[in-house]
């Protein structure tokens, strides 16, 4: 199923399946290059396919933006333990959504992926763990499994190859700390999904205390282009150290919101403009989150910038998951950082002081500063308690939270100081006499 128009701009490669009738069948799947890339692989050395990965410069797609190929490697092919390949389908973050697409839409590539990624480590089994909301993607990964067992692409004996590899699907129950590695680790396990003191890191002591790959969906979907069509060829349609395509989700204050498959280090101002059909209304640009609601939101004047990896960590934000969250001039940035702020208090597992409480903390200032009782000393007591989180907690929520706070403070001061006092909100003000 397809959520918007596909952009000329687009350079598809995990979403080209995506128009094909029937896109999520096995048919669809094998007549147009499905399970290629694991016959290639079947045929070549564990090592090769590694080497192919590292040229390949896939970096991982869930946020971290952590070389794919150089996870794979930290693993112990040695360990007399059975090892595991875990896809992190638990897509919470706000403003992200492309992952239940590639789920939807071509479940045989992740299955493809997560088979070569076993290849790689020597890993005989592997699960896909689902948000809780998506329940609906469980009932077509498993008739996707089950077309794999049917047809010879799971279970024993791959293809004849003596290669065996089981793969099962779990749910969460819709917590976004699962989206966590450690977390969902736990989780999968049948336990409280809270985060691990790490390291160990889940390549060494992963699911079931055994060596882990754990790689976002998106991630894993991109393998078959990258051993089908080569690891040069997969790096040349982004940047230097950013390979390959990205999958955006564009939305906010946008004409034409979607996903879009764009090369990686796509200029953002481009991708508003000529990819998701300028701000509304022909409003002015007034801010984006660049990467999900966890990172360091990006004034107007700052868009004109490469969405990689590095670059955006040059500007002192992230690429994060690639949601792209675009807010016009009628925006209250104080409502939008509460509005963030509401769901990371909501969504802290209460683990770890600093977030369970900071976030508790920026949320009560926040909605006080909102409804105009905020005072002048809130703003730089913002900034501390945000400050004192970083860094300090079992896992990055805490960091997810503060992060953008501090960004939004930062860089929109002069919003912050127009709720004092006791005055309404300028913006909601501004609304009320166009409707009077």
């Amino acid at each position: 199923m397809l959520y918007n128009e596909p952009s000329p701009l687009e350079v598809k490669v995990l979403t080209r399946r995506f128009s094909l009738p029937n896109s999520a069948s096995l048919d669809t799947y094998l007549a147009s290059d499905g399970y290629v890339a694991l016959r290639k692989a079947l045929g070549v050395k564990p090592e090769e396919i590694l080497e192919e990965m590292k040229r390949s410069t896939l970096r991982g797609r869930g946020g971290a933006g952590f070389p794919a190929a150089m996870k794979w490697g930290f693993v112990p092919r040695s360990s007399p333990k059975p090892k595991y390949i875990v896809a992190n389908a638990d897509e919470s973050e706000p403003g992200t959504c492309k992952d239940r697409l590639l789920m939807e839409n071509d479940p045989h590539q992740l299955i493809e992926g997560m088979m070569i990624a076993g290849l790689v480590v020597d890993a005989h089994a592997g699960y896909i763990y689902i948000r809780g909301e998506y329940r609906y993607l469980i009932e077509i990964l498993d008739r996707a499994i089950a077309e794999a067992y049917e047809r010879g692409y799971l279970g024993k004996n791959i293809l004849g190859s003596g290669f065996d590899f089981d793969l099962y699907t779990h749910t969460g129950a819709g917590a976004y700390e699962c989206g966590e590695e450690s977390a969902l680790l736990e989780s999968l396990e049948g336990k409280r999904g809270i985060p691990r003191i790490r390291p160990p890191f889940p390549a060494v002591v992963g699911a079931f205390q055994c060596p882990t790959v754990l790689n976002n969906v998106e991630t894993l979907s991109a393998v078959p282009a990258i051993i089908r069509d080569g690891g040069v060829a997969f790096s040349a349609l982004g940047t230097p150290k950013n390979g390959g395509t990205r999958l955006f989700c564009i939305s906010g204050h946008v004409n034409k919101p979607g996903v879009y498959e764009l090369p990686m280090g796509f200029n953002l101002l481009r991708m508003i403009d000529e990819v998701a059909g300028g701000v509304r209304e022909g409003r002015k640009l007034k801010a984006v989150i660049p990467g999900g609601s966890s990172c360091p939101v990006l004034k107007a004047e700052e868009c004109d910038i490469a969405m990689d990896f590095d670059s955006l960590s040059k500007a002192k934000s992230m690429l994060g998951s690639g949601g792209v969250v675009v807010m016009d001039e009628t925006t209250c940035m104080v409502k939008a950082a509460l509005r963030i702020m509401r769901f990371y208090a909501h969504e802290s597992c209460g683990w770890c002081v600093p977030c369970r409480e900071g976030t508790l903390w920026l949320r009560k200032i926040l909605t006080r500063f909102h409804e105009g009782q905020g005072r002048p000393s809130d703003i730089p007591l913002i900034g501390e308690l945000a400050k004192n989180m970083l860094g300090r907690t079992f896992c990055p929520l805490g960091d997810a939270a503060a992060m953008p706070t501090i960004s939004f403070v930062e860089k929109f001061r002069d919003e912050f100081e127009a709720h004092l006092d006791g005055k309404p909100c300028p913006f909601e003000e501004a609304d009320r006499t166009v409707l009077a």
